[in-house]
């Protein structure tokens, strides 16, 4: 699971790559489309520059490459641009081919029906987690969570699962990248990931209590891939009234750590 590269507004920079095989036009393309969140709706060039921290001749080129290509569509009344339907036709091909997803599904959903929570899958994209698949339960209040969602890999405890299991070359290049973004940050994040490795070690998953969100309680536990590259990570999270402290460590933090054991196996 090697390292990943983004442009100047995600953390990872172009001067991390001496790979020659490393093309700097297509991860910028990328940092485009990466730059669009859920809930957006159409952004204009002026709003993809301050979020790449690219310039605007560099991302009016990309734009205009990426439109042409199927991935963006472009509104000339108003000069803006959504994600098409190329996007969308590449997430589908990658969730297929996650059997993982396939196979934790069952448990996720027979977890989130029977204690009323929401259960995610997710997995590290540069310096965040995505959730590749997400199953609720009957309950009325509730964190809305949704496919294709980003979360923070640094300060949430699916992100910690991740990083603590990470191999040590992976995990130290991406504490780099969150150095080079907020170098005051690091030393807590470093802590962070320690508890968690502890927690892990001990009892299969670890916590984050008000960690990301003040009054918002999660646990994740990692899933290592049958190839055991990819490392990925299901967690249980809500408001802290709803799942409290205790309700995590002591009955649904170890329910969501068998469903990892069983999906770590062949």
């Amino acid at each position: 699971m090697g390292a990943q590269a983004t442009g100047t507004g995600t953390g990872m920079s172009d001067t991390d790559h001496k790979d020659r095989q490393f093309v700097t036009a297509l991860a910028r393309g990328l940092d485009v489309l990466r730059a669009f969140k859920p809930g957006d709706g159409a952004l204009g060039n002026n709003d993809l520059v301050a979020r790449t921290g690219l310039p605007k001749p560099t991302v009016s080129r990309l734009t205009g490459t990426l439109t042409e290509l199927g991935y963006l569509i472009h509104s000339p009344r108003n000069g803006t641009y959504q994600l098409g339907t190329g996007v969308l036709a590449l997430g589908y091909a990658m969730l297929a081919n996650i059997g993982l997803r396939d196979r934790a599904r069952p448990a996720m959903k027979d977890l989130a029906e029977q204690a009323s929570v929401t259960v995610a899958l997710g997995a590290r994209d540069r310096l965040s987690v995505v959730y590749l698949e997400v199953c609720k339960g009957p309950q009325i209040i509730t964190i809305s969570r949704n496919i294709g969602e980003r979360l923070p890999v640094e300060s949430t405890a699916m992100g910690l699962a991740i990083l603590a299991t990470l191999p040590d070359a992976e995990r130290d290049y991406l504490l780099r990248a969150l150095h080079e973004r907020d170098r005051k940050t690091v030393p807590a994040i470093e802590k962070d990931i320690a508890r968690a490795t502890k927690e892990i070690a001990s009892q299969g998953f670890c916590t984050s209590f008000g960690g990301w969100i003040p009054d918002v309680n999660a646990v994740a536990a990692p899933v290592v891939a049958d190839d055991g590259e990819n490392v990925y990570a299901i967690n249980v999270g809500g408001p802290s009234f709803m799942v409290t402290q205790e309700r995590l460590s002591e009955d649904l933090g170890p329910r969501l750590a068998d469903i990892a054991r069983a999906l770590a196996m062949p």
